[in-house]
């Protein structure tokens, strides 16, 4: 390096340092200078870093935005679940409605007389002319498909219940469903963390390799270790910025579909659901990408 470049550094590196009582602001704005300065020393390849976390936040925001919906859509399809009870024949039909709705978790009982049961049937279907077979019904309805196993097992140790059962095989699908939604954007988080804490880390070590006569003398004029570090980890959290402002318009433009599809299925939207998927969207950007660059300060940085 020659004497005049140094000199030109330390000149700049002076003039950076804080001197009379407006010193925080100062450093605040020096900070923010030398952050927009090392985006500007990245050139182009700032497109491709943005790029790539608008692209994996849209993904992992849909993956959000959907997940939290789904829970909406099994409890209104749980809802419609029912459990049948067959009364045996020489039990009184209200006494058992009466102890199965005390118990928890029942939301009401409605019951089906035999002769009724009997009567649909021949309308539906060609019948022999014999004495009425069937039991009286009891149609128990949960307050939540989840506790529906539960009051199923308690009914069935009733007196007067002959048999009962449930859309056992829809139950576990709608649970495994979501199951499967909540696992897969947790999956998808785990991605776009690995992928923005890699692509910042190698993003702010270039930077550094580009900057390192000039750290290296601002370590020799005692400027804080602190004054070096921040500007890098604001560098990487200005990129986790800007790629969760770009990916809210398919984001919201994927919220207005799945709105519709509440609206369609008559399904209540979950109470500021958009909201929060704008508010982790932020969080997972801003925090991954301001720690991909922590990582690369720490190991290319010795400050």
């Amino acid at each position: 390096m020659t004497d005049s470049t140094r000199n030109r550094i330390k000149k700049k590196v002076k003039a950076h340092i804080p001197k009379d009582w407006l010193k925080e602001l100062r450093i605040v704005y020096r900070i923010s200078i030398e952050a927009i300065y090392g985006i500007k020393r990245t050139g182009w390849i700032n497109l491709a870093i943005v790029a790539i976390i608008f692209a994996i936040l849209t993904i992992f925001g849909a993956f959000l935005r959907t997940s939290i919906s789904i829970p909406s859509f099994i409890d209104a399809l749980g809802n419609a679940l029912e459990i049948s009870v067959y009364i045996k024949s020489d039990a009184n039909t209200n006494e058992v409605a009466k102890e199965i709705k005390k118990l928890e978790h029942v939301e009401r009982v409605k019951i089906i007389p035999k002769e009724k049961s009997w009567a649909d049937m021949k309308r539906e279907f060609d019948v022999a002319n014999m004495d009425n077979p069937l039991p009286d019904t009891l149609h128990v309805k949960v307050d939540k498909p989840e506790n529906i196993t539960v009051v199923f097992n308690k009914i069935k140790t009733e007196k007067g219940v002959e048999d009962l059962n449930y859309a056992q095989d829809i139950a576990k699908k709608m649970q495994t469903v979501n199951n499967v939604a909540h696992s897969t954007t947790l999956l998808t988080m785990v991605v776009v963390a690995v992928l923005t804490i890699t692509i910042i880390y190698n993003t702010i070590q270039l930077v550094i390799q580009s900057r390192k006569e000039e750290i290296e003398i601002m370590r020799l004029m005692g400027v804080s270790n602190w004054y070096i570090k921040i500007p890098l980890i604001l560098q990487g959290a200005i990129y986790g910025f800007l790629g969760a402002f770009l990916s809210l318009f398919p984001l919201n433009a994927w919220n207005n579909i799945i709105l519709k599809a509440h609206e369609f299925a008559t399904v209540p939207s979950p109470i500021l659901a958009n909201n929060i998927v704008t508010l982790v969207l932020f969080i997972v950007a801003v925090g991954f990408a301001a720690g991909g660059s922590l990582l690369s300060i720490k190991k290319h940085l010795q400050v």
